[in-house]
């Protein structure tokens, strides 16, 4: 499998928020990292960085990734896209994204997302903050070096 078709079939994944399948294209090493916040809460392996994808994306009523364009230079790949959250109390947001992947036999080992994350705090509702403070965070990995 090409490194472009395992980038896209994890994010087709995880629009569909099919964790056991977004697991399935990372490596057991990966590691996530939200930039905006830094590599110091990331992720990593499998198991963890769904749980990291289920803090923000599993309570809301809808969630869509949107292809853009992917350039790949042999293990790197460089994806932008969009995403559109939608919060069952009505608000929506378009969140657009440059995200860096490594991907190492047929598996995702690095991945960085690049986003605006005021845009997302401006949309999202007033409760947002506050359940993220609450949130699960046994996954909190320190990538601060690594990446």
């Amino acid at each position: 499998m090409s490194v472009e078709d395992t980038v896209l079939g994890m994010w087709k994944s995880l629009s569909a928020r099919d964790w056991d399948a977004v697991k399935s294209h990372l490596s057991d090493d990966c590691i996530y990292a939200d930039m905006p916040v830094g590599p110091a809460l990331a992720a990593r392996g499998p198991d963890d960085i769904v749980k990291r994808l289920k803090v923000g994306l599993e309570p809301l009523a809808g969630y869509e990734n949107h292809d853009g364009l992917l350039v790949s230079d042999g293990a790197d790949v460089m994806y932008e896209h969009s995403e559109t959250w939608h919060w069952a109390s009505g608000e929506t947001a378009v969140l657009h994204f440059v995200t860096v992947h490594r991907v190492v036999d047929g598996k995702i080992r690095l991945w960085k997302d690049y986003w605006d994350m005021s845009g997302l705090t401006a949309t999202a509702p007033p409760t947002w903050l506050e359940d993220l403070a609450t949130a699960d965070t046994s996954w909190v990995f320190d990538a601060t070096g690594l990446i």
